[in-house]
This record gives C-alpha cells, sequence and structure tokens, in this order.
C-alpha cells in the first residue's frame, strides 16, 4: 500500500511546486545577488547597525531581510524592486540617524533611554515597572554577571539597547541584600524567626529585623521578607 502511494506520488511537485527544474539555476542567482546586497546594505549601515541592536536598528535589519529573502526563491517577486527596497530602507535609515545626532528628543523618541533599575541594593521600582521586565528574566541577567544578592550592586541600568550595565560595590562595602538564586523567595516570611537582616521581596528593601511579626516595608507597603544574603562575589 505503501509502495503504491510512493509510486503515485507527484515527487516533481512535491519537491518543485509549479516551477520547472531550470528554475534551480536562477535561484542559485538571485541568491547571490540578494546576497551580495545585504553584504552592501550593512556595509553601508556601517558597525552601529549591526552590533548595538536597538528597536530602530532591530527594525532596519527585519525590513533587509525580508526584502532579500522573497527574490531569492520567489519567481514573481523581481530582483529590482527589491533592491529598490534596499536603497529606500538604507536612506530613511541615513535621514533618522542624522536627525538622531542632532536632537535629543528625537532620539530618545526612537531609540528610547537607559533607565537605572537598582541603585544602592534596592530595586527602583517606577523604573523597574515602565519597563515591563519580569523578576525572574531579570535574575537570570544578574546571575550571568556574577551576582547572587542584591546588596553586591550598587547601581544596574537598562540601556536603550536591552543589554545590563551593572556596577559593583568593592567588596569591603558589599551590604546584605535581597537573595536572587534560583528557590530563594519561594518561601516568604511574615513572622520573623529569629533577628538579623532580612530584605522585601517585592523591592529589595533591606534591613535589621527582630524576632516577631516581620510588618510593612516602609518602602513598598509589602508584608513578605526573607532572610537577606551578606555573600560576597566570587570572581
Amino acid at each position: 500500500m505503501l509502495a503504491l502511494f510512493l509510486l503515485e506520488l507527484n515527487w516533481k511537485e512535491l519537491l518543485m511546486g509549479h516551477e520547472e527544474w531550470s528554475f534551480l539555476l536562477e535561484i542559485i542567482l538571485r541568491t547571490a545577488i540578494m546576497f551580495l546586497a545585504i553584504i552592501i546594505g550593512l556595509r553601508v549601515l556601517g558597525k552601529r547597525g549591526v552590533k548595538q541592536l536597538s528597536i530602530f536598528e532591530l527594525v532596519v535589519i527585519i525590513g533587509l531581510g525580508s526584502a532579500a529573502g522573497d527574490p531569492m526563491f520567489n519567481k514573481d517577486v523581481g530582483i529590482v524592486s527589491s533592491i529598490l527596497v534596499f536603497i529606500v530602507i538604507i536612506l530613511l535609515y541615513t535621514i533618522i540617524t542624522i536627525f538622531i545626532a542632532k536632537s535629543k528628543s528625537f532620539e530618545k523618541l526612537v531609540e528610547g533611554t537607559s533607565a537605572c533599575l537598582i541603585r544602592d541594593g534596592e530595586f527602583a521600582i517606577d523604573n523597574f515597572k515602565k519597563e515591563n521586565l519580569g523578576s525572574d528574566e531579570f535574575f537570570a541577567e544578574l546571575r550571568l554577571k556574577g551576582v547572587s544578592q542584591l546588596g553586591q550592586i550598587e547601581t544596574a541600568i537598562v540601556e536603550s539597547s536591552g543589554e545590563i550595565s551593572i556596577f559593583f560595590y568593592e567588596d569591603k562595602a558589599v551590604k546584605s541584600g535581597l537573595p536572587i538564586m534560583p528557590d530563594s523567595l519561594e518561601n516568604p516570611l511574615k513572622i520573623i524567626p529569629h533577628e538579623g537582616h532580612y530584605s522585601c521581596t517585592f523591592c529589595g528593601h533591606t534591613e535589621f529585623k527582630p524576632e516577631g511579626t516581620a510588618g510593612n516595608c516602609p518602602k513598598c507597603e509589602k508584608d513578605e521578607w526573607v532572610e537577606a544574603s551578606s555573600k560576597r562575589r566570587v570572581t
């Protein structure tokens, strides 16, 4: 039954669709031309266009990729029209880049701004909310940079490119702070079992607490705490 099915199968249509075998050579030529066009386009954009992918540059790269991809294998899309798309995108990029260089407000509108997410070992809550960044995702980024608790960090900034810049305290200045290791926030406390430094699970505010009711955080008014960590970074 399977053998009969395979014999009756239209292999040409399966492999080539409605195109002829001779179109394979044309695909090779189209791909080579568009590949060279991509290289030329990126060279014109310069290193900034391929190294620091802000939202603006990402849109440009996606536009170039879309314009280059279709004519490589789609017979109905001409190469000249795709090259024209390339030229328009590069011209728009150049014009917008000039405006960005001349106007700070326009630069902020197009590329966004940097924002401080951690200050003095605690979350800058208002900025963190604006960035729409999940805490688990952010903690993972910090752990990749060798951070185990927020008291190691003097300042953390999310750049307009999405990268996170971290400025650390010196070892002797490291404070107790919110632990960010996996599962460290799973069992928050509302009753302090023994005196010591405890951190608010929401904003990272850390303070010394005596045994008894934990109370509300003076910074965010939340009432869940975990025991703070005083570990230094291992470099």
